[in-house]
């Protein structure tokens, strides 16, 4: 793990505030994007594009420090031992992150539940996880299985379900163009491969309260 990465970090809720970044990453990121926008025909000394690169190397510090965060340490570190035994459903997870293909974003929601065997883990650690794996250069299938893993194998739950719902810029912005395209993908583990299990938690994250 880059330690150097945030430089200073401020938790809140289960989620890290960026406040610096590695001055010699952005530097070198930086430089590369003022090639970059050179060669796409523009101008990188005119006004409007002076800072561009310095602040396009910020945002992708900061759009993939997912890979500076390990995600089972974060579970890890909220576990509890509790006798619960019913299904624990945190849905509507806001996702956010890079294609590995374009480099374009996707975004849209997470469903994820799991079913305890002894241990429960703070509600919020299951949104960080979501985070920390979508703050990477990603696929979605891959996401979705790398979610339901860590959970799966840090928790040691009867059971894991995760569904994503994501729409995808390189779809929406290039190539077939299509706009109101929406991806899905799911994965699960032990109790959830039961259709009765499964279909209790679809019916779940479908459901509204109001």
């Amino acid at each position: 793990m880059d330690n150097d990465f945030p430089l200073n970090e401020e938790e809140i809720d289960g989620y890290v505030k960026i406040d610096r970044y590695n001055p010699e990453k952005v530097a070198r990121i930086a430089a590369h994007y003022a090639d970059i926008l050179e060669l796409l025909g523009e101008d990188p000394t005119r006004q409007g594009l002076l800072k561009t690169p310095e602040r396009v190397a910020k945002a992708l510090q900061y759009l993939t420090h997912g890979y500076d965060l390990n995600a089972a340490d974060i579970l890890r570190g909220a576990m509890f031992e509790e006798e619960y035994s019913q299904m624990v459903v945190v849905k509507d997870i806001e996702v956010y992150s890079l294609c590995e293909h374009h480099m374009l974003p996707f975004f849209g929601k997470a469903h994820v539940a799991y079913i305890p065997n002894g241990h429960i883990v703070g509600l919020s650690k299951i949104p960080r996880v979501v985070d920390i794996f979508a703050r990477r250069l990603q696929v979605q299938e891959r996401m979705t299985n790398e979610i339901r893993d860590c959970i799966q194998e840090t928790l040691n739950p009867i059971g894991v379900a995760v569904v994503i719902e994501c729409k995808h810029l390189c779809m929406c912005m290039r190539g077939v163009q299509k706009q109101n395209s929406v991806t899905t993908t799911s994965a699960f583990t032990g109790e959830f491969a039961h259709e009765r299990t499964r279909n209790e938690f679809l019916r779940l994250i479908t459901a509204s309260l109001s």
